[in-house]
């Protein structure tokens, strides 16, 4: 036992670098509560947040060539945070919502996200899936005077907990199974054979993995595990949905890649991800057509981005891995400039939970930098040459043409075209119909837009052009997490 607990103790100290960000962005968001005590919803808290955030970007990217997957994926969910409270002060202020507690939920629910997309333990998934969860349940129906908020918060809450559910039942059958937690231990405890007169190991574990694959499709928003997305984008404050729809899925997509390298058999499992990856971009594209509430239209389409990453990950390679992480990133550009100026593009007061589309005709030449912005987002969430989202669905898509699945890159192409649709509907309206078209809350409001969140969309944008025309500053879309199977074995096992 001494033994042991030495060996425990050398291995806390070698851990440190790898939990560093979590401590950072951890003792921030207790910084940021005891500051809020004493001086409450200070406007100094949120660039508390954000410079902790940035502090732990950096520490990252320092591990990044070391610890290539823990670390890419660390960081996502941090951009993701730090843009999030620089968009989100002024709005959070403009709708009397300017709470010091928000932020300190946002650094907490990194926190978790961090835990969920970098652990190796089953146990520590777990925590972090809750951790974030929780505070996301909490931010969702933060403007509760709105009966929008309160039921998105409702429905987030009980259908979570509902799939929390699914998830530890995988959990506890994958330990029965194997005999373990640890993923990288799975596959050896899979080949053990049964004891007698128990049921065979392989039954329990693929029911196992059944049960936990349900509940990390529940988190992607994966169809049809879906139906909570657009109800929940919609109600939740604007900038907190551009949150919530980046760096958790970004998080749980970084979990799932983990479970997929180490502890599933190659052989069985992409047929399953091929058929969830269709239904999802089909139901996601579809109904995105019809929506004429913007928030609501992207909760949508948010679903179909997760089924174009599930063709990345089905075609179970390095590269398939490496791109959906690379999608990822240029997704959480995208989804948080889209939705950071649809917050500054709010009049009906209820977070734009009620105004249409139509309702803005003609914003484009009255508020151009809203306008032009928007058109970056829009055509690389389409996947425009020349922008990061082409390159993004290159890096997902060639990966599966290589592992033999053209078929469904083929439809994943054909749902791309579907979507152009919807995306190019916004720039029309936006720069092709007249204002006087729109309603008169919407040409009465003054859409004044801070400097902050200006820079944030204008940083957002440039660096989609970045990414679609100088995708090497991060290295090729194969090498931007170069050995996901080694890294992984590095990635800090923060639970028991």
């Amino acid at each position: 036992m001494e033994t042991e607990l030495s060996q425990a103790y050398a291995q806390l100290w070698a851990d440190l670098p790898a939990i560093f960000s979590i401590g950072l962005i951890a003792v921030a968001g207790l910084v940021m509560i005891t500051w809020d005590i004493f001086d409450n919803n200070s406007p100094v808290i949120p660039w508390l947040g954000a410079a902790a955030m940035g502090g732990a970007i950096v520490w990252e990217a320092v591990l990044l060539g070391a610890e290539p997957a823990a670390a890419g994926t660390a960081m996502l969910g941090l951009v993701s945070g730090m843009l999030s409270i620089i968009l989100s002060a002024p709005y959070l202020r403009r709708i009397d919502h300017d709470y010091g507690e928000v932020y300190c939920l946002i650094m907490f629910a990194t926190v978790g996200m961090i835990f969920l997309g970098t652990a190796n333990h089953l146990v520590s998934i777990f925590v972090g899936l809750e951790t974030m969860s929780i505070c996301l349940y909490i931010l969702t129906g933060l403007v509760r005077e709105d009966e929008g908020a309160v039921e998105s918060a409702l429905k987030y809450f009980l259908l979570g907990a509902f799939s929390t559910g699914f998830f530890l039942y995988g959990m506890a059958l994958l330990y029965g199974a194997t005999g373990t937690m640890l993923l990288p231990e799975m596959a050896a405890g899979l080949a053990q054979p049964a004891a007698p007169g128990m049921i065979g190991s392989e039954l329990l574990f693929w029911a196992g993995v059944a049960l936990l694959l349900i509940g990390f499709m529940f988190k992607v928003s994966a169809a049809p595990f879906h139906m909570w997305t657009p109800d929940v984008y919609q109600g939740a404050p604007t900038t907190l949905t551009g949150y919530m729809s980046t760096a958790s899925k970004a998080s749980a997509f970084g979990s799932l890649i983990l479970i997929l390298a180490y502890a599933l058999p190659p052989e069985k499992w992409p047929a399953v991800l091929a058929f969830v990856a269709i239904v999802t971009m089909v139901i996601g594209n579809v109904l995105a057509i019809s929506q004429p509430n913007v928030k609501r239209m992207l909760a949508y389409s948010s679903v179909a981005h997760g089924g174009y990453v599930l063709v990345g990950l089905t075609a179970g390679t390095t590269a398939g891995y490496a791109g959906a992480l690379y999608y990822l990133l240029v997704y959480a550009l995208m989804n948080i400039g889209a939705f950071g100026v649809m917050a500054f593009l709010e009049w009906d007061g209820k977070a734009g939970r009620e105004q249409t589309l139509q309702s803005l005709a003609g914003i484009g030449s009255r508020k151009p930098l809203l306008g032009v912005t928007m058109g970056f987002f829009m055509f690389s969430l389409i996947g425009f040459p020349t922008l990061g989202g082409f390159i993004g669905k290159y890096a997902v898509f060639a990966p599966a043409v290589q592992a033999g699945y053209t078929w469904l890159v083929i439809i994943a192409v054909l749902m791309s075209a579907v979507s152009a649709f919807y995306y190019l509907r916004v720039l029309y309206v936006f720069w092709f119909m007249d204002e006087s078209e729109a309603e008169g809350g919407a040409r009465e409001a003054s859409f004044d837009v801070p400097f902050a969140p200006a820079a944030v969309l204008v940083a957002c944008a440039l660096l989609l052009v970045v990414l679609g025309v100088l995708p090497f500053l991060l290295g090729t879309t194969s090498a931007f997490f170069p050995d996901v199977g080694a890294a992984a074995t590095q990635a800090a096992s923060v639970g028991p």
